[in-house]
């Protein structure tokens, strides 16, 4: 996502009052450029695992491609369950990682046809392939290919950002956040982003 469409996105979500604070408090969001092969390996690779044991095995598991910044999925198709395992993938991801392989070479999916597809088209797309959920395809949508109104109603750091932003006693549910969220369209990528700021800084306030 470009400087410009962000700042774009700013001007819109800064007509919400609430929203408006938490942007001024936070650095403008950050969004790199990302191949997606790539993004969706480190995706599994990460699945239910705490972020500095994720990196850990994701850094070792480059290693075993040594001679490329990355591998490709036949690469990953050749590669032992031996060396998965000696690098921490445990076998439930060897699969999902795998099945991703065979179907980027196989043309289940295809990262070319993305731009012409809808979010939701790409969501059915990828989740396709095992062990990639919603929750993967929307962080997929958001910072891989920086769709701008992606809303992940399933993460639980939106979830306790909206109550944050909010005042809500409780958790939302989807439906509700969706309702809450209709005015920050077509910019909700972004304001997602402002919504972690909250939960992760630990603010108490936001007034």
């Amino acid at each position: 996502m470009n400087s410009q469409k962000i700042k774009s996105a700013l001007r819109h979500l800064k007509k919400d009052k609430n929203l408006r604070r938490v942007i001024q408090r936070h650095e403008k969001p950050a969004f790199n450029e990302r191949d997606p092969f790539a993004a969706l390996v480190s995706a599994i690779i990460y699945q239910q695992l705490s972020g500095k044991a994720a990196g850990t095995i994701h850094k070792r598991f480059l290693a075993l491609y040594s001679r490329k910044k990355h591998p490709a999925p036949k690469d990953v198709l050749k590669t032992s369950d031996a060396k998965f395992q000696s690098v921490g993938v445990s076998r439930q991801k060897r699969s999902y990682l795998k099945d991703l392989s065979k179907k980027f070479m196989d043309s289940t999916i295809v990262p070319k046809k993305f731009p012409k597809m809808t979010d939701e088209e790409i969501r059915e797309h990828l989740i396709a392939v095992k062990g990639i959920g919603r929750w993967t395809a929307d962080m997929f949508l958001m910072f891989t290919l920086h769709r701008p109104d992606v809303l992940p109603t399933g993460d639980l750091g939106i979830q306790k950002g909206f109550q944050k932003l909010f005042k809500l006693r409780t958790l939302p549910n989807a439906l509700k956040m969706e309702k809450l969220a209709e005015p920050w369209r077509p910019h909700r990528t972004v304001a997602s982003w402002y919504l972690w700021k909250i939960v992760d800084t630990n603010a108490d306030s936001i007034s």
